[in-house]
């Protein structure tokens, strides 16, 4: 019996090298690049769904959750690698580092 291997199209690995950053940092950056160049663009039609921020860049992209906002970004910016993803909700934010 032997292992199938898994597909490449469904594991994503995590772009190398990416920068020395405490979690609190990306957080800060990541919060700041929303209010100022996002919230307006994606509020308020976006509730319950997630952004995804490079924070190195300002590139975003938004998705049902927090893999596919990712995923998306990857996507349209594969060397993205210090990511802040926020979930829109209508009273509360959740923020994760990538």
């Amino acid at each position: 019996m032997t292992d199938s291997p898994s597909s490449p199209s469904t594991l994503r690995a995590r772009p190398s090298a990416p920068p020395d950053r405490p979690k609190e940092e990306t957080a800060r950056l990541g919060n700041e690049i929303y209010e100022r160049d996002i919230r307006h663009q994606v509020e308020p039609d976006h509730h319950g769904e997630v952004v995804a921020i490079d924070v190195e860049t300002g590139n975003w992209a938004i998705g049902d959750n927090v893999v596919s906002a990712t995923d998306s970004l990857w996507t349209q910016h594969p060397a993205a690698h210090d990511i802040w993803s926020l979930y829109q909700r209508p009273i509360e934010s959740f923020g994760f580092t990538w």
